[in-house]
C-alpha cells in the first residue's frame, strides 16, 4: 500500500516538473496568426451584439404593436442608440516592428555627441 502511494506521488512529481517546462517563444508567423484570430473574435463579438440589438428592436416593436391592439397603456420606449452594423471583417496586420535592441535610425543620427570629459587639474608641487 505504501509502495503504491509512493509511486503515485513520484509520478505526480514528475508530471508537475514536465508541466512547468518552458515552451519556446512563438514565431512571428504564429504571433501574426494569433493577432488575426483575436481580431476576428472581436469582430464576431461586434456582429453578435449587432444581431442582438436588431432582435431586441423587433421584440420591442412587436410588444408595442400588440399592446396597442389590445388597448393596453404602455410607457414610452427608452431611448437607445441605433444599432451599428460593424460591416464585414477586414484585417490589416500591423507594421513589422524593428528589432528590440535596435534604436530607430532617425533617433541615432540626431543624438548629440557626448561632451568630452574635463581635463583633470594639474597637481601642485
Amino acid at each position: 500500500m505504501k509502495k503504491n502511494l509512493f509511486l503515485a506521488g513520484a509520478a505526480l512529481a514528475l508530471l508537475s516538473v514536465a508541466a512547468q517546462a518552458k515552451l519556446p517563444p512563438l514565431s512571428d508567423e504564429a504571433k501574426a496568426k494569433a493577432a488575426e484570430a483575436a481580431a476576428k473574435t472581436a469582430h464576431t463579438g461586434k456582429v453578435d451584439g449587432y444581431k442582438l440589438c436588431l432582435s431586441m428592436e423587433r421584440v420591442a416593436k412587436t410588444y408595442y404593436e400588440q399592446a396597442k391592439k389590445a388597448g393596453k397603456e404602455t410607457k414610452p420606449a427608452t431611448a437607445t442608440p441605433p444599432c451599428a452594423d460593424p460591416g464585414p471583417f477586414v484585417y490589416t496586420p500591423p507594421a513589422p516592428a524593428a528589432a528590440p535592441g535596435a534604436a530607430p535610425a532617425a533617433v541615432t543620427a540626431a543624438a548629440p555627441a557626448a561632451p568630452a570629459a574635463p581635463a583633470a587639474p594639474a597637481a601642485k608641487k
